[in-house]
This record gives structure tokens, C-alpha cells and sequence, in this order.
């Protein structure tokens, strides 16, 4: 054991990383049934979007008894941090209900520069365990992270899939800055797909790791199988960056990203290039429905490693296999 499975009371430290509309029960209680930590991302189990806060809660509060029906073990659920103490998100607010209710333990959260001082202080009231992912990681952001009273901090580098952060830092350098930066246990995300990579995580500080890519090519996760085995085939070499509202993706090639990457690189204009993915349909059409064309397929740089469909068990066993 350590501080990891401690505090998450799992018998190892792997987290999966809340990726958007791909998720599912089924997928995190496979995790959590394999020994990991299974998180509920947004939309997960659905395939359609609602813009109601009372039924975005109701489906959380679905997929949350669902989960437990499949398992015994301790899953997290993705919460985004985005009331304050003058302004109250009504989205967050009615999510933050139904977590209580259902007395959920387990959150990951993300943040970007600034500290949410006033959303971890009430969760940590609450009596969650928070999970903390700064979007663009710095020792300054873990230590105010620390004292404001995360339990786990995520290490983000620049090889994520997922919303780049918007400084290029390796994950190796970014996870050893951040262990020597707290005294919380840190776990490693970015380019985490099997047990060198997992090794080399802990070798530099990490207690744990935080994992994405690797498990959208599993048989519980309900993303394409066209997108799986576009994963697959891909390499490193061929991914390409289209731009998002905070940062970048990290895509694979294929018409429309080929299209905005294109443009962004010819001196486009980011907010019409933006506007043309979310009419493409983004990560819904391309990593859900499987409509390479028109939609993305968001991975990490070591996509290389990824070269068959496993089970979420023999993933783990896998990046778990020298624990």
C-alpha cells in the first residue's frame, strides 16, 4: 500500500481520468472491480446533450446507482469547479445536491490558475476526498492547492490527451516538480499507457497514476470501436493540434482537424476555428460516435504503446504489474 490506496481505499493507484461523453457504469466499475479508481466524466452513459441543471443532475444521480449495482468499490465522479462564494453556477449546484444525496466520497476536480478557495473549502466541509487537477500545473498551484486542503493532487503534463496545458512541460518534469513542491501525494497524468511509463512516474515522484488514453482503447469503454482502432493505427508522429477555448487538443488526422490545423497554422482566426469543431460535433462525433471526418479523437503522445483493445483488469495489471 501507500498514500494513495490509503486514502482512496483501493488496492492500486490508478485513477482514470473523467474523459467526456465516453465514460460509462459499466467502464468505471471495471476499473474500481480491477482495483483502480473509476471516475464518472461528463455525460457519461448518455449520448445526448441537456442544457437543464436539474436533469444533467438526475442523470449523474443514474449513473451513480448504476455504478453501484456493478460494484463494491470505490469510484469518483467528476465535479467542475465553477461556483463562488458571490456567484453560485446553477449546474454545479444542482450536480453538488444529488453528490450529497447519494453520498458520494470521491471527486476529481479541475481548476485552472487561480485557486478555488471557496468550492474546496465546502467540499472538503462536506466530507469529500478531492482529487485536484490544475489545468496548467505549477509549484505555486500545488502549494495553494495543498493549503486550501486537496488530498491527491494530479501532476498534468504536456503529454496528456485531453485539454493541453498551455506551458509545454513534460510530464516526467512536471510530476518531480510538483513531488518536491507538496507534502500531499501526487499521482503522474500524461503518457501513462503501461508499466515502463508507470514506473517511470513513481521513479520521479509520483505515488500513483492518473490515466486516460489507455483506457478509451478498453472493451468496457463505450467510445467507437472505430475510434479504438483509429488509436490504434495512429503514431505519434501523425497527431496534430486544433485549438480549443482554453488551450489545444492533441488529435489524429483526419478531415476536419486536418482542416482547422491547417487554418490555425495560416494565421486563422481561433474563435471561427473553435466554432467550426463544435459544429463538427467535437469529442462527441469523433470519440463516441465514431465520425473520424467530422468530429476529433482527443489522445495523449504515446499512443504508440496502444497496440490492442484490453479489458480495464489487464490494463491495470499491466501498468500495475511491478507495484
Amino acid at each position: 500500500m501507500n498514500r494513495i490506496t490509503e486514502i482512496l481505499k483501493i488496492k492500486y493507484p490508478v485513477i482514470q481520468g473523467p474523459m467526456s461523453w465516453i465514460t460509462s457504469a459499466e467502464m468505471v466499475a471495471a476499473i474500481s472491480n480491477a482495483g483502480g479508481l473509476g471516475t464518472l466524466g461528463p455525460n457519461a452513459g448518455y449520448n445526448t446533450v441537456t442544457p437543464d441543471p436539474v436533469e444533467t443532475a438526475a442523470r449523474l444521480r443514474e449513473q451513480i446507482k448504476k455504478t453501484r449495482e456493478l460494484t463494491d468499490k470505490p469510484f469518483a465522479v467528476n465535479y467542475l469547479l465553477t461556483s463562488t462564494e458571490t456567484k453560485k453556477d446553477p449546474y454545479s449546484e444542482e450536480v453538488l445536491k444529488v453528490l450529497v444525496e447519494e453520498k458520494a466520497k470521491n471527486l476529481v476536480v479541475v481548476d485552472f490558475d487561480e485557486i478555488n478557495f471557496f468550492e474546496i473549502s465546502r467540499l472538503k466541509e462536506l466530507g469529500f476526498t478531492i482529487i485536484f487537477r490544475g489545468q496548467t500545473p505549477t509549484a505555486k498551484q500545488a502549494k495553494d492547492a495543498e493549503r486550501a486542503g486537496v488530498d491527491i493532487l494530479v501532476a498534468t503534463g504536456y503529454d496528456e490527451g485531453g485539454t493541453l496545458p498551455t506551458k509545454q512541460v513534460g510530464t516526467m518534469a512536471i510530476t518531480k516538480i510538483l513531488a518536491e513542491a507538496v507534502n500531499i501525494p501526487v499521482v503522474a497524468a500524461g503518457g501513462i499507457v503501461d508499466r515502463r511509463t508507470a514506473n517511470a512516474a513513481m521513479a520521479v515522484g509520483a505515488e500513483g497514476v492518473f490515466v486516460g488514453t489507455r483506457f478509451i482503447v478498453s472493451q468496457e469503454c463505450r467510445a467507437s470501436e472505430r475510434t479504438k482502432q483509429d488509436i490504434i493505427a495512429a503514431k505519434v508522429d501523425d497527431l496534430i493540434l486544433v485549438p480549443t477555448d482554453i488551450s489545444y487538443w492533441r488529435v489524429t488526422p483526419h478531415k476536419l482537424a486536418k482542416q482547422l490545423n491547417a487554418e490555425l497554422n495560416s494565421g486563422g482566426d481561433r474563435d471561427e476555428l473553435i466554432e467550426k469543431m463544435k459544429t463538427g460535433g467535437g469529442i462527441k462525433s469523433g470519440m463516441l460516435e465514431g465520425d473520424l471526418d467530422n468530429g476529433t479523437v482527443v489522445v495523449s503522445n504515446a499512443i504508440n504503446t496502444i497496440t490492442s483493445v484490453m479489458t480495464c483488469e489487464e490494463i491495470i495489471n499491466d501498468l500495475m504489474a511491478d507495484f
